[in-house]
């Protein structure tokens, strides 16, 4: 096989403080033509900048030293019409955090017809009909319905199909994949893998695989390359990588997965939060007259209740309803039945009298860098909530309050003072649940707060939001794709699937004796 990309002694430096800091420290691998190669390790690595540096979108503030070559091409330093011809075409990229590649003033047309005229001058019709297609492949629903969308309108894993169907559209020859299965749940991730590998045997398709998920690396990549603090450490064949590891780091990886279970909850633990029969139905409105000609069922009839010191995992495919049944609780969108929070019915709350509640009801997004504003520095953003709900009883300077929660949280209090760029993906989730700790609540929701994580990472997050369940006795909504960090996590769990609860129990019991075939399904896409 002849190596369709080649990087030789890749050195990437940024300037910081006008001293050169070293992202990556002289890494060389290949991909061969038809292979897949996985770039494994952990948050800040410099798995991302190696894949960057191959078609030079770092930007001008990066040092690039060495050679990568795409068949035969030298990238480094390239001219721009040089770029221009082999990104989006020959080189397609999926990254990692899709709403920030995503235009939000564009539908899902535009957007996928926009990548076909400029590369392969593809329109009307024929355009329109290769968009629907693309978007069946990547497992987007009523794909005719769904074409004069907008991304705030689809949830993260159908963004980031979206996203995956925006890669293949020009039919490149070497896809590389910054965690593209990372928003997926695990039924349309095992889809995803599934369709890359067709194409991969079907128009010979060389991929470059960054991701933290090793269960992912041995399904899909033919070698490994392991990243450790911009080098690589070992490489090798996926099977003898995962036989025989012999870097300490890499059997360090290869440990690493979320197990345990949460602490007991007391049996004299009051309920905290309460639903019965929540209904959510988003109305279609069509004409000039916008008449409602029909509904979006995202929830229909459920009921559950958590309480003090209590976890309830909610799973289920992207778009089954999970994330719009935990902000119904927070009474941020509108719906029908009952809910009751720490005692109180919220049925006839203004939105006046809930703002006193919301300090209590607190929320950790999917996304940390999308949720955290760049403008803000790390001290801003975690106080941010004392300054909507004042000090709540405590009088201390708010810069020692945020120095001890972020101690809680596992950061350091020095860094209180830089912006969100400049932490890495597992910081930015631990100022996340910093900024909602510091107000003491009652409830959180935690919406996927672990995807976007490498495996090490992931378990540093679980024992850290086990620990601070233990020391407040805090009620968890735990939203999640990855089943084994919510067996790791909860203590009850409802499935989802189409806006209904298809089935809820205890978490051990719909873990080892599921009674439904969809919860069986779920469960056969991670063994």
């Amino acid at each position: 096989m002849t190596a369709l990309l080649k990087v030789r002694n890749l050195k990437v430096g940024f300037r910081q403080d006008g001293q050169r800091v070293a992202a990556v420290k002289g890494v060389s691998f290949d991909v061969e033509r038809g292979e897949t190669v996985a770039l494994v390790g952990e948050s800040g690595s410099g798995k991302s900048v190696t894949a960057l540096s191959t078609v030079s979108l770092l930007g001008g503030s990066a040092e690039v030293e060495g050679s990568v070559t795409y068949d035969g091409r030298e990238m480094v330093h390239a001219d721009d019409k040089t770029l221009r011809q082999i990104r989006g075409n020959d080189i397609s990229f999926i990254f990692q955090e899709p709403m920030t590649s995503l235009n939000p003033l564009h539908t899902l047309e535009k957007q996928l017809r926009e990548s076909m005229e400029l590369h392969q001058q593809v329109t009307g019709a024929e355009a329109r009909a290769r968009i629907i297609d693309l978007l069946n492949k990547v497992g987007i629903r009523d794909p005719e319905d769904r074409l004069t969308a907008y991304p705030h309108q689809l949830s993260g894993g159908q963004r980031q199909r979206v996203m995956i169907a925006m890669a293949l559209a020009n039919g490149p020859d070497l896809l590389i994949a910054d965690e593209p299965t990372t928003a997926l749940d695990v039924t349309i991730q095992a889809q995803i893998l599934d369709l890359l590998a067709e194409l991969k045997e079907a128009e010979n398709l060389s991929l470059l695989f960054i991701t933290h998920d090793l269960g992912i690396v041995r399904r899909i990549a033919d070698r490994v390359c392991v990243m450790k603090n911009g080098e690589i450490v070992e490489t090798g064949k996926t099977a003898e990588i995962f036989a025989n590891p012999r870097h300490p780091y890499t059997r360090m990886l290869l440990a690493a997965e979320s197990t345990g279970q949460p602490d007991p909850v007391a049996s004299d633990a009051p309920v905290v939060a309460k639903a019965e029969n929540l209904k959510i139905w988003f109305p279609i409105q069509k004409g000039l007259l916008k008449r409602t000609v029909g509904h979006v069922k995202a929830v229909n009839d459920a009921s559950f209740a958590v309480r003090a010191g209590e976890t309830i995992g909610i799973v289920g495919e992207s778009g089954s309803g999970k994330t719009t049944l935990a902000l119904a609780i927070m009474r941020l969108i509108s719906s029908e039945g009952a809910i009751t929070f720490d005692s109180t019915d919220l049925r006839n709350y203004t939105t006046r009298n809930l703002r006193r509640l919301r300090a209590e009801m607190q929320i950790v997004f999917q996304d940390p860098f999308g949720s955290l504003s760049p403008r803000m520095s790390c001290a801003e953003i975690i106080a941010e909530g004392l300054g909507v709900h004042g000090d709540r009883g405590d009088t201390r300077p708010r810069r020692e309050k945020v120095a001890e929660v972020m101690e809680e949280v596992g950061l350091d209090p020095a860094m209180m003072d830089r912006y969100p760029h400049e932490f890495s993906g597992g910081q930015r989730q631990r100022i996340a649940i910093a900024r909602a700790m510091i107000l003491r609540p009652k409830l959180v929701v935690l919406d996927e707060p672990t995807s976007a994580l490498d495996m090490t990472v992931q378990v540093q997050i679980v024992e850290l939001l086990r620990a601070l369940q233990r020391k407040y006795g805090l009620a968890y909504l735990f939203i999640s794709h990855d089943l084994k960090v919510v067996r790791a996590m909860s203590h009850h769990v409802i499935v989802m699937k189409q806006g209904d609860v298809v089935e809820a129990g205890p978490a051990e019991r719909i873990f080892t004796a599921p009674e439904t075939d969809y919860a069986r399904t779920l469960l056969a896409a991670v063994a």
